[in-house]
């Protein structure tokens, strides 16, 4: 059994770990206009980014903080998935100023929690974790934290995602 903690406690995460090498599993998350986003609608270098709610001051941070690198990334489009209703995501989008980070929900199905093993079973939450995926949709960087109220490496996401092809 997978865990992570939240503030020291463990938590159970379920669905199916990502590993560097693998392809990335299929999921369908809903955008902020309740459309569905495939991720075979996606293209190119991803980021997808699991976070808890980004309503919350690390995951507020996390999320400004790869907005304002999205735009120096070629070819790149970065992705936040949280369990946050699209209402709210959209609310705070528009607020934050997050226009070069697309921000989904994965509320409704939960597969993108399941393809990548980032729901916490006790929480109804995602876990923060942090995938890189080629143009080939093979994973390149794989980063889940342990303690998911820390950051993630920003710089070693950013890294993997301009060595993509």
């Amino acid at each position: 059994m997978r865990q992570a903690k939240f503030a020291g406690n463990p938590l159970t995460l379920e669905g199916k770990e990502v590993k560097v090498g693998e392809s990335f599993r299929d999921f369908t998350v809903t955008n902020n206009d309740l459309s569905e986003l495939k991720y075979s609608d996606t293209k190119g270098i991803r980021v997808f980014l699991a976070v808890p709610s980004i309503d919350t001051e690390v995951c507020d941070m996390e999320v400004r903080k790869f907005n304002k690198e999205a735009a120096e990334l070629e070819n790149v489009t970065v992705y936040t998935v949280s369990m946050d209703l699209p209402f709210a995501q959209g609310r705070w989008c528009g607020a934050a100023g997050i226009d070069n980070v697309k921000v989904v929900s994965d509320y409704n199905l939960r597969s993108f929690g399941e393809a990548t093993g980032t729901f916490i079973k006790e929480l109804a939450l995602l876990t923060r974790a942090s995938f890189v995926v080629d143009s080939e949709g093979k994973v390149v960087f794989v980063e889940y934290l342990e303690e998911m109220t820390n950051e993630p490496t920003y710089k070693d996401i950013l890294e993997a995602a301009k060595a993509a092809k």
